[in-house]
């Protein structure tokens, strides 16, 4: 049982987790890629009515854990090594990692061009993998709660899935690696409510891209839809 269970207590190191609970973390959260390679072999309607169920079951059962004492006690006796501080505070509601990447996909699928929304999941998936293993073994120079060498590892591997994914102009690549990279490194509260990263890198990279092919490259536009 970790230490916070122990003793009652949460660290308030908001970076609180060991490299291996993170590796774990990354390990879980890397699986999340097969959501857009499987939705690069199917359609939209059918990759929504597969999400469409999975969504509501996480959230249903994020929520519960904040309401239901039996659930929450299994939850955090369960998955406190891999929790970060405000996971484990149990004084306001929130949702975990999973709920978020899952609530992430749906909404990119629903609302983007495929290939924008492959692209941007993709970069949740891997860069923000990389970023967060980067900077927690080798971050050095830390601003806020990142680090730079952790930022410039998203954004080459970032650059490196623009490359890879067919069907997406580089230019327009760069620019959501850049926007997620950003999105990445700031903290975003709203009243006093962190913003999981895990929905707002896949969401400012989706929407840069969109408006740069909006602006500069809009007779590529049906591409987008395509994926080989």
């Amino acid at each position: 049982m970790s230490q916070v269970l122990k003793t009652g207590k949460i660290n308030q190191n908001p970076d609180r987790l060991d490299f291996r609970y993170e590796f774990a973390r990354k390990a879980i959260h890397l699986s999340s890629l097969l959501i857009p390679l499987i939705y690069c072999r199917i359609s939209r309607e059918v990759a929504l009515l597969i999400l469409t169920p999975l969504t509501a079951g996480f959230l249903f059962v994020d929520i519960l854990k904040n309401f239901v004492p039996a659930i929450s006690a299994w939850y955090h006796e369960t998955f406190a090594p891999m929790l970060r501080h405000h996971e484990l505070q149990k004084d306001h509601i929130h949702l975990n990692g999973a709920t978020w990447i899952t609530l992430s996909a749906f909404i990119l699928i629903a609302i983007f061009p495929k290939m924008i929304a492959v692209t941007a999941f993709a970069m949740v998936s891997v860069s923000d993998t990389v970023a967060a293993l980067v900077g927690k073994k080798f971050g050095r120079h830390r601003f806020g709660e990142k680090s730079i060498e952790g930022s410039l590892a998203f954004l080459a591997s970032a650059i490196l899935i623009a490359v890879v994914v067919p069907n997406v102009l580089l230019p327009a690549g760069i620019v959501m690696a850049i926007a997620g990279t950003v999105a990445e490194a700031v903290v975003i509260r709203i009243g006093g409510f962190k913003i999981d990263d895990n929905i707002s890198v896949p969401m400012a990279a989706a929407a840069a891209g969109l408006a740069c092919y909006a602006l500069f490259f809009p007779e590529a536009m049906a591409a987008l839809s395509s994926c080989q």
